[in-house]
């Protein structure tokens, strides 16, 4: 493993295809990543684990244990870190289900490496600073240090693209945040669309508004999302 530079991240590929692997692995560590590889879900999981990475390149036709339910895995255990899934399904509705199960981007087999560096580091692009609150004294506050919204005295875990959205909407609330602004806070100038933004707001709904009474998201049809007072 070649020493990284230092602005290199640590990155776990999981990936069973051993020649993309390599091709993978080889130009990660040239541009001065360290990476760590599994060739199987099951072993990836348990590395993703525990390990501290920056970044989880996940291919979906994994043996052992599928790239979809690894993430799922991996969210409902309430780690955060960025995954970059990689698939040679390239639907719309293949797209939505890698997002809805937690993943931060998505990439369709054959790609550019330069893009898939891009990607990476756009997905591990934190959020610095302390945690935001709404303007309008909503009961709702995100700490990007932990990844971790809070409403009404309980904890919610986000993945960091999650955590991007939700940032916006607090710094901007009670204003309505549009579309664009959303898509370029998640997946910066060049990825995401407006499906995967739908799916991600979706999840996000469901996490900081279905278990209380009073939702605090909320869709302007055509235009954006907000949030509003309770």
């Amino acid at each position: 493993m070649s020493p990284s530079s230092p602005d290199g991240l640590k990155v776990l590929l999981v990936e069973d295809q051993a020649d993309i692997a390599a091709n993978i692995w080889d130009f990660l560590e040239r541009r001065g990543h360290e990476v760590d590889h599994c060739a199987d879900g099951a072993s990836g999981l348990e590395r993703a684990r525990n390990g501290d990475f920056d970044v989880i390149v996940l291919d979906l036709g994994l043996p052992r244990l599928d790239g979809l339910d690894l993430c799922k895995t991996l969210r409902d255990a309430g780690l955060g870190v960025p995954v970059l899934m990689l698939t040679a399904r390239d639907t719309l509705d293949d797209k939505l289900r890698g997002y809805a199960h937690g993943a931060d981007d998505y990439m369709v087999k054959p790609f550019a490496m330069r893009e898939l560096e891009a990607r990476i580091r756009v997905i591990h692009r934190g959020i610095a600073g302390p945690s935001r609150k709404a303007a309008t004294d909503a009961p709702l506050t995100y700490d990007a240090t932990t990844m971790t919204a809070t409403r009404e005295g309980k904890r919610v875990p986000l993945t960091r693209l999650q955590g991007r959205l939700l940032d916006l909407l607090l710094a901007e609330a009670p204003k309505i945040v549009a579309h664009e602004r959303l898509l370029r806070a998640a997946w910066g100038a060049e990825a995401g669309d407006m499906a995967a933004l739908h799916t991600q707001m979706y999840e996000l709904r469901a996490l900081l508004d279905k278990p209380f009474d009073t939702p605090l998201i909320r869709s302007v049809r055509g235009v954006g999302y907000r949030i509003l007072p309770p």
